[in-house]
């Protein structure tokens, strides 16, 4: 059985001071991400991109947990090879949504965070887990190497580090997380709803169109060698310096006074 607010929705959104959160919503199943609600959370992620008055994006789980990655009574109720490349292809193309997403993405992370709830994580540009959050690539301990969440996993945390996660499925914690740079930070449980708002605010309040190519220049220089890397970050520089509030920015800047 579904487990979703009275609307029906396993994804809930609210808007509010530029920060769009996103909360997948099937707590009795620790937010399993069935068809339909990666099939939501591609269609909100894509509204989001053309919304200008989003500033920042923050995704979170209801209930008890993050996300306790894949829906397996779903994935086993149709186990033709189809039906799997279909499922896993969806799943690909949130993940890379999110990366593509002209604003910064949150993770809120609380509970356990496992597979793809894991690989989820990842995909988000920032995280900051309650110090009761948990982590884990745990397919293997079914037979299943998580090979999609290898993908993001080992983009974020060092090479051993998440070949050691994805072989053995054991867990970390929060503290483990936070030294291998899964998240960027960790705090009571209490205080995370603070320590997000406190984030993204400190993000909405900057240029979008400075976050918008920062954001994206990080992502596509990050596959290029050196050399390259230069030439892409020298050319968006340029083309940032020609927005005209960037030189309002700059003459505020050197007259000391407060940009507009």
């Amino acid at each position: 059985m579904e487990d979703a607010s009275a609307s029906g929705s396993l994804l809930r959104r609210e808007d509010r001071d530029g920060i769009a959160m996103l909360t997948l919503n099937r707590p009795l199943q620790f937010n399993a991400l069935s068809v339909e609600l990666l099939g939501q959370l591609q269609t909100e992620i894509d509204s989001i991109g053309s919304d200008s008055s989003v500033r920042v994006v923050v995704i979170g789980g209801a209930g008890k947990a993050f996300c306790a990655g894949h829906d397996l009574r779903e994935m086993r109720s149709d186990p033709a090879l189809e039906s799997q490349r279909s499922l896993f292809r969806l799943c690909s193309r949130v993940m890379l949504a999110l990366i593509n997403l002209p604003q910064p993405v949150i993770a809120r992370v609380h509970g356990i965070a496992t597979a793809a709830g894991c690989q989820l994580v990842a995909a988000c540009d920032l995280a900051i887990a309650a110090d009761d959050a948990r982590f884990a690539v745990s397919g293997i301990n079914l037979g299943l190497f998580c090979g999609t969440p290898a993908v993001a996993l080992v983009r974020n945390i060092s090479r051993k580090k998440a070949f050691e996660m994805l072989m053995t499925g054991d867990f970390i914690d929060a503290s483990t997380a936070l030294a291998e740079g899964l998240v960027n930070r960790i705090v009571p449980l209490a205080d995370l709803d603070a320590a997000i708002d406190t984030l993204a605010r400190s993000i909405a309040v900057k240029l979008p169109a400075a976050v918008a190519a920062g954001k994206r220049l990080f992502y596509r220089q990050l596959e290029m060698g050196v050399e390259a890397a230069y030439q892409l970050a020298t050319e968006s520089m340029a083309c940032n310096m020609m927005d005209r509030d960037v030189l309002q920015g700059i003459d505020a800047f050197i007259d000391r006074r407060t940009a507009k």
